[in-house]
């Protein structure tokens, strides 16, 4: 009986194993392909505005957004590697002539520890709820991406939010991941369990409305592609596009939430980094205030365009890569019950 549980259904359905494994490659691609992006976009910022000591700044992999603390006085550190760079292409291609390609996934290694397990549960706990949305909802079917897209997001953000700040505490105070133990005593004697989660309120502002967005969008964007295109099943061209575009509209409609939230997670990670009370940091609303108050209301629309650069690629080699996977897998289950028919009429 267990083994039924976890064996694709009748039409070849992929299992929610084989869905961790089609999502977790799909995390890893998107990694390394968006990662050099970023990387070169740090590097030209910290050339004009270099990073002074127990500074904070925003590392993003293509699949989560990370801070980053300045390394004490350290200036053989990645992101202040020296080298004058004219633009975004001349970096690339210094940064390859003088430092090596590998230079272009500096800093990836340890935020892949807590991105990938993130990735896995939001895609797989999408797909999962989906397919139980969809049956229950019956007529309104059509709005089980927004709901179940709204509670993925929910449960990755619950799961991943304190692993993330307690990282950031162990760079902060320079101390190794044997240690981590001390650090989460040292965290919940002084401020409470809760303090685990700071952060977590304006982290689901942004991704929350964004994820019910992008996957409402996706899904029907790709039924009216294959449609267009005559296709019963999505190519790969149809996933990425249907990505891309519902990335990019998400990411417009959530960038007031992704400027609060930046801002607000770089104070916490300077606080931390200088041993103050996270407590004295702003709520949500008083840092959208602040910002309207010291650069208007287009300050709340702030890197506009960097980030439609950064999320539409992402999303669009995310979904791609994950559904090219889940693909492979469903053929695969349908090979092996073609086989295992026969071999059972023979």
């Amino acid at each position: 009986m267990s083994s039924q549980k976890s064996s694709p259904g009748p039409k070849g359905d992929i299992t929610p194993f084989q869905q961790m494994m089609a999502s977790c490659s799909g995390a890893v691609i998107t990694s390394l392909l968006v990662t050099p992006l970023d990387v070169v976009k740090i590097r030209l910022q910290a050339q004009s505005n270099p990073f002074p000591k127990g500074k904070c700044f925003v590392y993003c992999n293509g699949l989560m957004d990370h801070i980053c603390v300045c390394e004490n006085g350290n200036s053989k550190a990645w992101y202040k590697a020296p080298g004058r760079f004219n633009g975004t292409l001349d970096a690339f291609i210094k940064i390859i002539r003088m430092e090596g390609i590998r230079s272009l996934w500096s800093g990836l290694p340890p935020t892949l520890i807590m991105a990938v397990p993130a990735t896995v549960i939001y895609f797989t706990c999408y797909d999962q709820l989906c397919a139980v949305f969809k049956v229950r909802m019956g007529d309104r079917s059509d709005l089980a991406p927004l709901f179940a897209g709204a509670i993925a997001r929910v449960g990755s953000a619950t799961v991943i939010s304190p692993l993330e700040l307690i990282r950031t505490k162990v760079q902060a105070e320079k101390q190794s991941y044997r240690e981590l133990s001390a650090v989460i005593r040292s965290a919940l004697h002084s401020e409470g369990w809760r303090s685990l989660w700071r952060g977590w309120g304006p982290t689901l502002l942004r991704d929350v409305p964004f994820s019910a967005m992008y996957w409402f969008n996706y899904e029907k964007g790709k039924v009216w592609l294959c449609e267009y295109h005559s296709c019963t099943d999505p190519t790969f061209s149809i996933t990425f596009t249907a990505g891309a575009l519902s990335g990019s509209i998400a990411s417009i409609v959530t960038l007031p939430f992704d400027v609060v939230k930046t801002k607000r997670q770089v104070e916490l990670g300077e606080l931390q980094t200088k041993n103050l009370s996270t407590q004295v940091s702003s709520s949500t609303y008083n840092v959208m205030k602040r910002i309207v108050a010291e650069n208007g209301v287009s300050g709340l629309f702030a890197g506009f365009m960097p980030r439609l650069i950064k999320v539409a690629p992402a999303c669009a080699i995310m979904i791609s890569t994950y559904e090219f996977g889940k693909a492979f897998f469903r053929r695969y289950n349908q090979q092996k019950q073609g086989v295992t028919q026969l071999q059972s009429s023979a």
